[in-house]
C-alpha cells in the first residue's frame, strides 16, 4: 500500500468520525435539554450579590453585564454569591535599587449559584486569574498599573464564572 493511499484512507476515516460526532454538539445559548427555556433566559434571572472592596465592584459590574446585558430586569430566580481573595507577588527585583520592577496580581474567586428560595447550589466552583504589570519609581503610576491589573483579572474571572454557570444551565435546566 502506498503512502498516498494510506493518507487518503486516514483522511476518509477522520471525515467519517467527524461526521458521526457532528450531532453531539449543541450551541451553548440554544434551547436547553427540556426545550422549554433558553440558557439566556436563565442567565438573565441571576442576581449578583454585592461583592466587597474595589475588586468586588469591578467583578460585580462585569458579572451583571455578562449575565443580563440587556438592562431590563426580569424575573429573579437565582443568586450568585462570590467571595474573592487577592494577593500580589513581586517576582522581579532590581538588585541595585532593591525595588520590585514587576508585580503579579493573583485572584481566587469562589462562587455558587443558589435558588432565591434557598436549597442546594445549582453550580459552585472556583475561578483563578492573574495579571502582571510593570512597576516604576513613580508610585502613582504603580497604583494605576495595579488597578488596571485588577480590572483585567475581574474581566477574566467574570468570563470564567459566566461560562461555567451557562454550561450548568445548559446541562441542568
Amino acid at each position: 500500500m502506498s503512502s498516498s493511499s494510506t493518507s487518503a484512507l486516514a483522511h476518509v476515516c477522520g471525515l467519517a468520525l467527524a461526521f458521526c460526532l457532528a450531532g453531539c454538539f449543541r450551541p451553548l445559548y440554544g434551547p436547553t435539554l427540556s426545550g422549554n427555556s433558553t440558557v439566556q433566559a436563565a442567565m438573565e434571572s441571576v442576581v449578583v450579590d454585592p461583592i466587597p472592596d474595589r475588586l468586588g465592584h469591578y467583578l460585580g459590574n462585569e458579572l451583571i453585564f455578562g449575565f443580563n446585558g440587556t438592562g431590563t430586569p426580569g424575573p429573579r430566580k437565582y443568586r450568585l454569591l462570590v467571595t474573592v481573595q487577592e494577593h500580589v507577588q513581586t517576582p522581579l527585583v532590581d538588585t541595585v535599587l532593591g525595588r520590585a520592577t514587576a508585580a503579579t496580581v493573583f485572584i481566587d474567586a469562589d462562587f455558587k449559584v443558589i435558588p432565591i428560595e434557598g436549597g442546594e447550589p445549582i453550580v459552585k466552583g472556583m475561578a483563578f486569574s492573574s495579571a502582571t504589570y510593570d512597576r516604576s519609581s513613580n508610585r502613582y503610576s504603580n497604583l494605576r498599573a495595579a488597578r488596571d491589573a485588577e480590572i483585567r483579572n475581574a474581566r477574566n474571572l467574570a468570563d470564567q464564572i459566566r461560562t461555567r454557570v451557562a454550561a450548568a444551565f445548559a446541562t441542568n435546566p
